[in-house]
C-alpha cells in the first residue's frame, strides 16, 4: 500500500524541497545562528581516456554493454602501473569507480591465462557486492569466468569448488587467516597459479587489526613462494594522508600510488551544526541527537533519501526509535527508516541493502558498518550526529551521499563533547586540514608472536628465515622451550595439539561473540551477535538491547557459554553502563622531572570493571533508576604516559584533594581531546584515567559522574581519605600490549599540556563545560574554585613555565 502525496511540508507551509541543493538553501535560510562553517564544492567534470590498446576485445565489449565506452583518467593509469608489473595503490573518493582499477586487469589475466586472483574485503557484504560486479560483467559478453566467495557462509559441500574452480576468490582477512592459509594443501592449484591479491578499502587496515592483517599478508607471501608464484598486489582505499606508507607496510613491498581521480562528481553542500546553547551559565547545548532528528525529519519529509551515521549502536537505535514514532507508526504502510549496524544477522543486512538500493527505504541510522563502500544506492543527504573522530572517516561517511554525480548534502552535527567543540568552531581547522595518517605495528611482540605460532603450524622455519624484518631465532627458541615446536637440524616444526590460528583474532583481543537468544515465545531464536569487547557495556542482566528500535530486556546471560537471553518488553527506556578503571604502574621506561611535576612512560595494568547501569527515559532522558552489574573484570597490560604532580606545589595551589581531583578530571579530558589530535588516531585508540599513583583506588571515568572514587569493592571513598590521594593522569594505549602510541604521545608531551591549556582558556563557558573539561558542574556557592579553574590551576602546573 502506497503513502499519500504530500506537495506541501507539513511544518512550514513551504512546497516541498525538489533537490539537494534546494534543502540544503532552505537549512541556512532558517537555520543560520546554528551554521558554524559551510562549504560548497563545485560539481566536477570528469577526465576520460580511451580503453588500452592491449585490453582484450571480449572484455570491451562486456563494458561497453555496460554503458563504459571509456575509463576515467586514473582507471587508465592503474592499468599502465598494473600491466608493467608495479604493486598499486589507488587513492581517490567514494564512488570514482576504484573497483574497475582491479577488476580490468584481473579479469584481463583470467580470460587470457586462466590466472587466479584473490579478493580481500573487511566486511562479508562488500564480497558480496563485489561478485555481483563481476557477475554482470560476465553475464555481459558470457565470459566464463568464475567468481565465488570465500567466508563463514559458504557451505562445506560448495568449499572444494570454490578452492578448485575459482578463477576469482572473494574473501576477507579472517578467513584467510583462519580458513585458508592454516589449510594451503587443499589450496595448492590455486596459490600455483595466483597472480594479484587485492586489497580493497585498505584504510580500514589500521590500528591492531591492521596489524594483525600485515602479518597475514606475511604468511600469505611465505606461502605462495613455497608454491613459487608471487602475486601482484592492487590496493585501493579511501582518501587518509600516507597511502604508499600503509600499502608498503602491508604487503612489505614499494608500491606506486594513484591519487588524482577523473571522476566526475556532482555538487556538495558541507554544513557545521553546532546545536544552541540551552544553559548559558553551564555552557550546555541541546543534544547533537535532537537536532540530528530534527534534519533528519524533515529531509524525509521533503522526501530525500538519507543516512544518519551514529557513533554507537545504542545511539543507532534510539534514533531509529525516535524517526520511526514519526514515520513508521501505521502499520498499513510500508516502513519508510530502517536501522543497520553490526549484530543484525546476515540475512537482514542484505535484506536492508537491497531495499536501500531499491530506494524503498527514506532514511537509515548507521554506524560506521556503512561507511565502507556497500552499494546502497543514491543517497541524497547525510547527517552525521557527532564527528566521527578523524577527517578521514568524516569525508568518508559524508560521501556516502551524492553518489552517482548527484548532487548531496552533508551536515556533521556537533556533540558537546570538546574535540566536537573544537572542531565546530575552528571550521577553517577541518575543511583546511589533511586527512590522518593511518598507523600499523606489525612488529608489536604479542601480535608478531601469535602470527609466527600460526606460520610455523603452516610450514617449518629454516634457520636464516626471517619474518618481515624480524630474525626469528629467538623467537622460535622461546617457542621451542614451550613445547610448541620442535628442531630437527636446521627446522623449526610445529608439534603442540593446538590450531593456532583458531586462538588468534585479527580483530579484537579475546574470542567469541556472543549470541542473543530471543525467549519471549517460549522458542529460542537466535536474533543477533554482539562481539566480546561490547557484551559487557551492553548485554548483562537487565539491560535492554535493541534491534531496529524493538526493546528486549536481557533476563539471563551464559557468560562462559557466550549467550544472552532476552524477551521483547514494553520499557519506555533504554540502559548505559557505567563503568571504571583502574591502572597501576608496572615499569617506568623513562621520566622526566621538573620542579613542579613529574612526566613518564612505561608499561601499565589496566582494570576496567563494568559496576552498574542507568535507566534513561526516551525522549526527556531522565535517570528513572539504576542496576548493579556483576561481570568479570576486564584486563590487560599496555603502554601509558602518565602526569604526577610534586605533593608540595599540588598543597599550596588547592585547599584539598578533592578540589585538585576536579582540577585532574577535567585537565584530562582536555588533554585526551589534544592527544587525539596530534596524535592523528581514532579517540578509542587513546585511553585515559584519573587514579592513584600508588594503586589504592580505582579511579572513576566520566559517565559515572565527576570526582567520585570508589574502593576494588566499589563503595564511594570517604572524602576524608582523599588527603591520602596522589592524583596521576594517563594517557594510554587502549590495545593489550600497546600499538605504539604512546612512545610518539611522550615525545609531544609538552604540546599537549599547551594546547590543552589553550582550549580550555579559551572556551567562552564561566565554570568549565562539556565543550573544554567534560560534563562537570559548576563550583558551589561558597566560592571556591570552579572545576575550570581547578582544571586550569593543573595545567598550569604541568606546563615547563615557571610562573
Amino acid at each position: 500500500m502506497s503513502r499519500p502525496a504530500e506537495s506541501i511540508h507539513s511544518d512550514t507551509g513551504l512546497p516541498l524541497c525538489q533537490t539537494p541543493d534546494q534543502f540544503a538553501d532552505q537549512l541556512r535560510h532558517r537555520n543560520a545562528e546554528r551554521i558554524t562553517g559551510e562549504l560548497t564544492i563545485p560539481a566536477r567534470v570528469g577526465k576520460f581516456a580511451p580503453f588500452p590498446d592491449d585490453l582484450d576485445p571480449r572484455l570491451a565489449r562486456a563494458l561497453i554493454s555496460r554503458g563504459i565506452k571509456q575509463l576515467y583518467s586514473h582507471q587508465a593509469t592503474a592499468w599502465s602501473a598494473i600491466q608493467s608489473l608495479q604493486h598499486t595503490v589507488v587513492v581517490t573518493p567514494t564512488a570514482s569507480g576504484k573497483t574497475l582499477c582491479y577488476n580490468l586487469p584481473v579479469l584481463q589475466a583470467a580470460l587470457q591465462n586462466r590466472a587466479k586472483s584473490l579478493y580481500l574485503f573487511p566486511t562479508k557484504a562488500l564480497a558480496q557486492d563485489q561478485v555481483a560486479e563481476i557477475n554482470e560483467i560476465n553475464r555481459s559478453e558470457s565470459l566464463g569466468i568464475r567468481a565465488f566467495t570465500f567466508d563463514g557462509d559458504t557451505p562445506g559441500d560448495a568449499r572444494k569448488a570454490v578452492r578448485t574452480r575459482g578463477d576469482i576468490v572473494v574473501s576477507n582477512p579472517d578467513m584467510l587467516h583462519q580458513g585458508i592459509l592454516p589449510h594451503h594443501t587443499k589450496w595448492a592449484q590455486f596459490f600455483e597459479n595466483l597472480r594479484y591479491v587485492v586489497i580493497d578499502e585498505m584504510h580500514t587496515y589500521r590500528g591492531v587489526f591492521g596489524s594483525h592483517v600485515a602479518n597475514v599478508i606475511r604468511r600469505l607471501q611465505r606461502v605462495c613462494k613455497f608454491y613459487g608464484s608471487e602475486p601482484q598486489f592492487i590496493l585501493c582505499s579511501a582518501t587518509i594522508a600516507n597511502p604508499a606508507e600503509l600499502a608498503r607496510e602491508l604487503i612489505h613491498a614499494k608500491v606506486s600510488a594513484i591519487t588524482e581521480s577523473g571522476a566526475p562528481q556532482g555538487a556538495r553542500h558541507l554544513l557545521l551544526w553546532n546545536p544552541p546553547v540551552v544553559n548559558h551559565d553551564l555552557g550546555i547545548r541541546a543534544s547533537a541527537r535532537s537536532q540530528s532528528t530534527r534534519i533528519a525529519k524533515s529531509a524525509v519529509k521533503h522526501r530525500l533519501q538519507s543516512i544518519v551515521f551514529a557513533q554507537s549502536r545504542l545511539m543507532v537505535e534510539v534514533l531509529t526509535k525516535y524517526l520511526k514514532d514519526n514515520f513508521d507508526h501505521d502499520p498499513r504502510y510500508p516502513s519508510r527508516i530502517a536501522a543497520y549496524r553490526g549484530g543484525y544477522l546476515p540475512t537482514e543486512r542484505r535484506s536492508l541493502e537491497k531495499r536501500l538500493r531499491q530506494g524503498e527505504i527514506d532514511c537509515v541510522v548507521s554506524t560506521s558498518a556503512l561507511e565502507l563502500g556497500v552499494d546502497i544506492g543514491s543517497l541524497d543527504l547525510a547527517i552525521l550526529n557527532g564527528y566521527p573522530g578523524t577527517i578521514a572517516a568524516t569525508w568518508q561517511r559524508l560521501g556516502r551521499a551524492g553518489r552517482r554525480q548527484r548532487s548531496a548534502i552533508g551536515v556533521l552535527v556537533a556533540s558537546s563533547l570538546p574535540l566536537d567543540q573544537y572542531i565546530i568552531r575552528n571550521p577553517e581547522f577541518f575543511l583546511g586540514a589533511s586527512p590522518e595518517q593511518a598507523r600499523i605495528d606489525p612488529d608489536q611482540l604479542l601480535i608478531l608472536l601469535d602470527h609466527i605460532r600460526c606460520a610455523a603450524f603452516e610450514l617449518p622455519f629454516k634457520e636464516g628465515d626471517r619474518f618481515g624484518k624480524q630474525d626469528l631465532s629467538e623467537m622460535l627458541s622461546y617457542l621451542e622451550e614451550h613445547g610448541i615446536l620442535h628442531r630437527e637440524g636446521k627446522q623449526w616444526h610445529w608439534m603442540a595439539d593446538s590450531y593456532p590460528a583458531n586462538s588468534v583474532s585479527l580483530r579484537s583481543v579475546a574470542e567469541g561473540n556472543f549470541v542473543v537468544i530471543d525467549t519471549t515465545d517460549g522458542e529460542k531464536r537466535i536474533i543477533a551477535e554482539v562481539d566480546y569487547s561490547s557484551a559487557p557495556m551492553t548485554l548483562y542482566e537487565g539491560a535492554i538491547y535493541m534491534i531496529q528500535s524493538m526493546p528486549y530486556q536481557v533476563e539471563k546471560l551464559d557468560w562462559e557459554g557466550r549467550k544472552a537471553f532476552v524477551t521483547q518488553t514494553k520499557a519506555d527506556y533504554y540502559t548505559d553502563a557505567i563503568d571504571y578503571t583502574r591502572l597501576k604502574i608496572l615499569q617506568n621506561f623513562e621520566s622526566q622531572a621538573h620542579f613542579r611535576y613529574q612526566v613518564s612512560q612505561g608499561e601499565v595494568h589496566l582494570v576496567t570493571r563494568v559496576a552498574g547501569y542507568k535507566k534513561i527515559r526516551y525522549y526527556t532522558h531522565e535517570n528513572v533508576g539504576y542496576g548493579k552489574i556483576d561481570l568479570p573484570d576486564q584486563e590487560m597490560h599496555t603502554t601509558a604516559v602518565w602526569w604526577q604532580i610534586n605533593p608540595i606545589a599540588l598543597d599550596q595551589a588547592f585547599a584539598s584533594r578533592q578540589a585538585a581531583l576536579d582540577g585532574f578530571l577535567g585537565a584530562g579530558y582536555a588533554m585526551h581531546v589534544i592527544a587525539t589530535m596530534r596524535m592523528l588516531s581514532e579517540p578509542r585508540d587513546i585511553g585515559r584515567a584519573v587514579g592513584d599513583g600508588q594503586d589504592r583506588w580505582y579511579a572513576s571515568l566520566e559517565n559515572s559522574g565527576r570526582g567520585t572514587l570508589s574502593d576494588r569493592s566499589g563503595q564511594n571513598i570517604d572524602p576524608a581519605s582523599l588527603e591520602q590521594f596522589t592524583p596521576t593522569l594517563f594517557l594510554y594505549d587502549n590495545y593489550p600490549g600497546g600499538i605504539g602510541i604512546t612512545n610518539p604521545l611522550y615525545e609531544i608531551r609538552t604540546r599537549i599540556v599547551a594546547d590543552a591549556r589553550n582550549l580550555v582558556e579559551s572556551c567562552d563557558c564561566a565554570c568549565g563545560c562539556p565543550g573544554c573539561i567534560g560534563p562537570i558542574l559548576a563550583g558551589d556557592e561558597q566560592g571556591r574554585s570552579s572545576a575550570k579553574e581547578s582544571a586550569l590551576t593543573v595545567l598550569s602546573l604541568l606546563s615547563n613555565d615557571e610562573s
